[in-house]
């Protein structure tokens, strides 16, 4: 946290993994294919969010 008490998260991200992560179930099967897949589409959200903010 920084000193406002505001989260940082890191450019191009919305939700990380490790807030993500705490809302899912156990996770049985390989955890670092979930996160890649997780990461991969999330990168994408943010890709579109700032095209729109750009675009119109």
């Amino acid at each position: 946290m920084s000193e406002t008490g505001v989260e940082r998260v890191p450019p191009g991200v919305c939700i990380p993994w490790e807030h993500k992560v705490r809302e899912l179930p156990e996770i049985k099967g390989d955890e670092q294919m979930v996160r890649r897949i997780w990461e991969e589409n999330e990168g994408l959200a943010y890709t579109f969010i700032w095209h729109c903010l750009v675009s119109f």
